[in-house]
């Protein structure tokens, strides 16, 4: 059994792709057939370009700054959880130890 790797495509790939069918008039499928695509996943990127405009597709290394906020606040939650564990950890040894 293979296991397929998911394709990756650019972005400005994606919004050529979205601009054919929103200023060209090809249609969804015309489009999607003609690029080696499913009609799924060049609806979503109408979608999403349509939503967002230009800013869509920003990919792994631009995103919005509350994605990055929220990436970072994460992190930091993360963090606090693994010293509040270590702290309480402490705790417990000294207290066996002084009684």
């Amino acid at each position: 059994m293979s296991v397929q790797k998911r394709k990756r495509y650019t972005a400005q790939f994606k919004k050529d792709a979205v601009e054919l069918v929103l200023n060209q008039d090809y249609t969804i499928a015309q489009t999607a057939s003609s690029l080696g695509i499913s009609r799924g996943v060049l609806g979503r990127w109408r979608q999403e370009y349509r939503e967002q405009g230009q800013k869509a597709f920003p990919g792994a290394g631009h995103q919005s700054p509350e994605v990055e906020e929220l990436k970072r606040l994460r992190e930091e939650v993360r963090q606090l959880k693994l010293e509040r564990e270590i702290l309480k950890k402490a705790t417990a040894f000294f207290a066996k130890e002084s009684g």
